[in-house]
């Protein structure tokens, strides 16, 4: 059930240009699934809107969350010059998360690329499969790689080709000979088009995370659509809300 609280900052750090790693002390964190997100607020009234951001790991305690983020405007910017004790308000967890108990006993992907990289952490620890976790960049500037590593096999590659195989998630799928029977994913709509295709064409089950601008991040102002094959139950139209629907979806029921 998501809460509104004060969460602290227990510490910050850089773990590539513009990507900052925060941990945060919070009670919220027992409840939180791999795919789910949190609202955090800036103190900064200004900007009247919470800012969505994906939950990378679930301390195992069960009383601290990671957020690795990007600095993309003035919210996050304020948010990476927090330091450890600062105060922070949150609302979460938000979303449905992954379905990653489907994945006991099976061959898995794990997608992610940019910013979809982080929430793959906590995914890749909690599911019960053979994993092979496949990582795009735009460049050599890596992150998470090596915490992944401790969970399954990593591929990586870079649109540069600095790094891995040059291209995208599915050129170093094709490049290493790689299989699946089942499709955890996250990142840009482009890269999600296309492990949709790849998963159609196996015949391969595919969960993939939306990425979206969101208004309030709870299901009210349906700022943040997707069109579905199926009806909504509530709205009676094909279109789902990402924040409160989603951000998890099986490939086949979105249009993207």
């Amino acid at each position: 059930m998501k809460q509104k609280q004060t969460a602290r900052v227990i510490s910050q750090r850089e773990l590539a240009p513009g990507i900052l790693d925060m941990w945060l002390d919070t009670e919220l964190a027992v409840q939180a699934r791999p795919g789910q997100f949190l609202n955090l607020y800036t103190k900064d009234k200004s900007l009247l809107l919470p800012r969505p951001i994906s939950i990378c790991e679930v301390r195992e305690d069960g009383r601290a969350l990671r957020m690795v983020y990007r600095i993309v405007g003035k919210g996050t910017g304020e948010f990476s010059r927090y330091r450890e004790g600062d105060p922070i308000e949150i609302l979460g967890p938000l979303g449905n998360g992954f379905p990653y108990e489907k994945s006991v006993g099976k061959k898995v992907f794990l997608m992610g690329g940019g910013i979809g990289i982080p929430p793959m952490l906590e995914l890749a620890k909690r599911l019960k499969a053979e994993k092979q976790i496949v990582l795009g960049y735009r460049n050599g500037d890596l992150f998470l790689g090596e915490d992944l590593e401790k969970y399954g096999r990593v591929f990586v590659a870079t649109e540069d080709g600095s790094a891995g195989t040059k291209g995208n998630v599915m050129d170093a799928v094709r490049e290493n000979g790689l299989e699946a029977e089942l499709i955890y994913a996250c990142g840009p709509l482009p890269m999600l088009r296309a492990v949709k295709a790849f998963a159609a064409e196996r015949g391969i089950p595919a969960y993939i995370s939306l990425e979206e601008r969101m208004a309030c991040g709870v299901g009210a102002c349906l700022g943040c659509v997707v069109k579905t094959r199926a009806v909504h139950p509530h709205t009676n139209v094909n279109n789902a809300r990402i924040c409160t629907d989603g951000p998890v979806f099986e490939a086949g029921e979105v249009e993207i």
